[in-house]
């Protein structure tokens, strides 16, 4: 399930409903990640550009992936404007065992930073300035591989 949200994300309520969706799964483990926004240099917060369908379809692989090892992942996140101390970034993974959670959840973490068609902008002063030296092209996809304008 991906989720998304315009703003900061509910963190106690998105992972209260995702744990009670799942209580009576039978999944032995339940590994949350939440993201929040660092405040350093000088940023008010950030804000997030989102291309949905590259998005989509890089989250339905890793839920096939995750399905073929008996798990399910979740996630949210957020669209737009979130400030310092709010989160923008939640998954999650249910899993029948703890070490196919555990890997699961810094694999999918760690692919998510590298691919996942988001480009961040830090809020400064009220203005978004692109996050150029915090970004990550993705691989082989060609006019989305150079820096947002």
């Amino acid at each position: 399930m991906l989720e998304l949200y315009d703003g900061a994300l509910d963190v106690p309520a998105l992972l209260k409903r995702w744990y009670e969706e799942e209580a009576q799964s039978n999944y032995g483990a339940y590994i949350p990640f939440v993201g929040t926004v660092r405040d350093e240099n000088g940023i008010d917060g950030l804000s997030f550009d989102i291309y949905e369908p590259i998005l989509i379809r890089w989250f339905d692989d890793w839920q096939a992936s995750a399905s073929e090892r008996e798990a399910k992942l979740k996630m949210a996140h957020s669209r737009g404007d979130v400030l310092t101390h709010e989160s923008s970034y939640i998954a999650a993974v249910f899993s029948p065992k703890r070490r196919v959670a555990l890997e699961m959840i810094d694999a999918f973490v760690e692919d998510f930073k590298a691919s996942a068609p988001i480009w961040k902008y830090d809020l400064i002063d009220g203005k978004r300035v692109y996050a150029d030296d915090r970004s990550t092209a993705i691989s082989g996809s060609g006019i989305l591989a150079g820096g947002a304008q």
